[in-house]
């Protein structure tokens, strides 16, 4: 079994200890009536993405989600919380280094031994949901499942979904598809762009991801036989009928979407594994970005 074989196995456990420990990181995540941006890089950008529209969903404030290296720096917020598997990402420590003194920060971690600990004002610490490879599945579920707990968003029945997401079956003939779109609405959307991002790692797949009304706006146009469209929530009424139309695989999700991202990464290493490529030795990818000037 590879690394991230053995770490997307792992996350219903993972969720259901980070849901119970919720209430001992209240001080050091956003209050209610906060203004809040949420940022990270790659994988952490869209967990933030779909955090932040649950937190504004749930009526909890202005939420932002921005990539590091992309924060507004004249915009005022009450509180910046960063996710940071590795504790050492360059433009997340650069940001908060940036914002000490006159932002509270807040950094969500899986690390406690790096710089992070000493560069965000409060820390919460994952460590059992760190992971040794490269491609990233149960820390960034994890700490968006931490983020739902807090908001009061979390129930045992997605733990019950995520487990059940590591035993069904793969659509016969999934892996063979030439083409995968991931779609997603409100808060998972970030989880459609990670669904696709994984395929893009693990597997050198052609994947793109989109809000599911954009879908229609264009990209529709290069499903046909032989691509699959897989929807995490609740789609748009029609869409399902239009995709099918084209001769592509339609997938609608029955899980929590957050338990349907389980599936995702297995499909990932299930077309890793077809096309003969190792899943824990992503192409041009480390751990950690860390720019060197």
């Amino acid at each position: 079994m590879t690394h991230v074989e053995e770490e997307l196995t792992s996350q219903p456990e993972c969720w259901a200890r980070a849901a119970d420990r919720a209430p001992e990181h209240r001080d050091a995540l956003p209050a209610p009536g906060e203004r809040v941006a949420i940022v990270g890089c790659g994988t952490s950008y869209f967990m933030a993405q779909s955090a932040a529209a649950l937190r504004e969903g749930a009526g909890q404030g202005e939420t932002d989600a921005f990539a590091a290296s992309e924060f507004p720096r004249r915009r005022s917020y009450d509180r910046v919380v960063a996710l940071t598997r590795s504790g050492t990402t360059t433009e997340v420590l650069s940001l908060l280094g940036e914002l000490r003194g006159r932002t509270r920060t807040a950094a969500i971690t899986a690390d406690p031994r790096t710089p992070v600990m000493d560069a965000a004002d409060a820390v919460v610490v994952l460590d059992h949901a760190d992971e040794r490879s490269v491609v990233q599945t149960r820390f960034a579920t994890t700490a968006l499942t931490l983020l739902r707990a807090h908001l009061g968003l979390h129930t045992d029945a997605v733990v019950t979904d995520a487990r059940a997401a590591l035993t069904a079956p793969l659509p016969e003939g999934l892996t063979d598809s030439a083409q995968f779109t991931f779609l997603g609405r409100d808060w998972t959307v970030g989880l459609a762009h990670e669904a696709a991002l994984k395929m893009r790692e693990a597997a050198q797949a052609w994947t793109e991801s989109y809000p599911a009304m954009e879908y229609r706006h264009g990209p529709i146009s290069i499903t046909t036989e032989g691509t699959a469209t897989w929807m995490l929530g609740e789609a748009p009424e029609g869409l399902a009928d239009q995709v099918r139309a084209t001769g592509g695989t339609w997938m609608a999700g029955t899980l929590d979407p957050l338990a349907e991202l389980i599936l995702a990464q297995r499909l990932a290493v299930a077309v890793a594994r077809s096309r003969g490529l190792d899943p824990d030795l992503p192409r041009h990818l480390t751990r950690s970005v860390i720019l060197t000037p």
